[in-house]
């Protein structure tokens, strides 16, 4: 919803500050000019990157729109689902919650929490680094490290079409520069027409310049922003279970474990202690 309100903003803003003066809003029209810019914008942003990326684009604009995917009550499951799993393994051992990470859609634990188990990745990436635990790994430093590493790669990949996108809006205003150029060349082709008919073709070229300049740094650019912003948002649900197992396996109480794991998330979304010691007194029991 942000995105449209501010799209709006800058149409309005633009468009209003060109015609209240007493600019002629048909000057702007010109379809060869956004033909030139738009097809050519296209044709090298297809060029520039994979079939990936480009597959990706239309779920990163969706992407966009919809927002960060986890809000304050996702996290709030997150926290409980750690607490409960720690909780299990600190009394029963870590091979305690095998049953439940080999096949969390089964699991009585999981059922409770529609959150986590409807966000694939985020499963993934928990029951694999709980399934090393039942495997045997005890030291926090290597794992932190392996962590580091699979983070590192899925926000590259989760950031490829933000980057596309950043670089096609670098492009916009060099295309725009072509299409005023292309629109001088046509100019001078008509250098005999009268007054009018030059001052039009001239406003005709200069107008690639201001579609390109405009395409990119009103929606294009902020397009990007937007989507880098999401991806880092999104990406802080995984740095959370990060620091609740680097936790646990250091060897602390199931509620610092979880501290721990608060304390990496930001204001808008980070429960407060009370709050969470709170729900963690209404939580099911969890049989082994």
């Amino acid at each position: 919803m942000l995105v449209i309100v501010g799209a709006l903003i800058v149409i309005a803003s633009v468009i209003g500050g060109y015609t209240l003066p007493g600019g002629h809003l048909a000057v702007l029209f010109q379809p060869f000019e956004l033909m030139i810019i738009g097809g050519a914008a296209v044709g090298a942003f297809i060029t520039s990157n994979t079939k990936i990326i480009l597959s990706g684009t239309g779920k990163g604009l969706k992407r966009i729109l919809s927002g960060p995917k986890h809000a304050k009550a996702s996290y709030m499951e997150l926290l409980a689902l750690l607490y409960q799993l720690f909780k299990l393994a600190r009394s029963k051992g870590n091979l305690a919650i095998e049953k439940h990470i080999e096949e969390p859609e089964e699991s009585e634990l999981f059922s409770n929490y529609p959150k986590i188990l409807a966000d694939h990745h985020a499963m993934q990436f928990l029951c694999d680094y709980l399934r090393l635990l039942t495997m045997g790994t005890e030291n926090p430093h290597e794992l932190e490290a392996l962590m580091d590493q699979d983070l590192h790669s899925h926000h590259e990949e989760e950031s490829a079409v933000a980057g596309a996108l950043s670089n096609m809006a670098d492009g916009m205003p060099a295309l725009g520069i072509v299409a005023a150029v292309l629109g001088v060349i046509h100019t001078m082709g008509s250098i005999t027409e009268p007054p009018e008919i030059l001052g039009h073709l001239i406003g005709a070229a200069l107008v690639g310049t201001f579609l390109g300049i405009l395409l990119s740094y009103g929606f294009i650019a902020p397009l990007a922003a937007a989507l880098g912003n999401i991806i880092t948002a999104d990406g802080r649900f995984y740095h959370c279970m990060k620091a609740g197992i680097l936790a646990h396996i250091a060897g602390h109480p199931p509620a610092i474990s979880v501290e721990f794991a608060r304390k990496t998330l930001s204001s808008d979304v980070r429960p407060g202690f009370a709050e969470l010691e709170e729900s963690f007194e209404s939580l099911p029991p969890v049989a082994a």
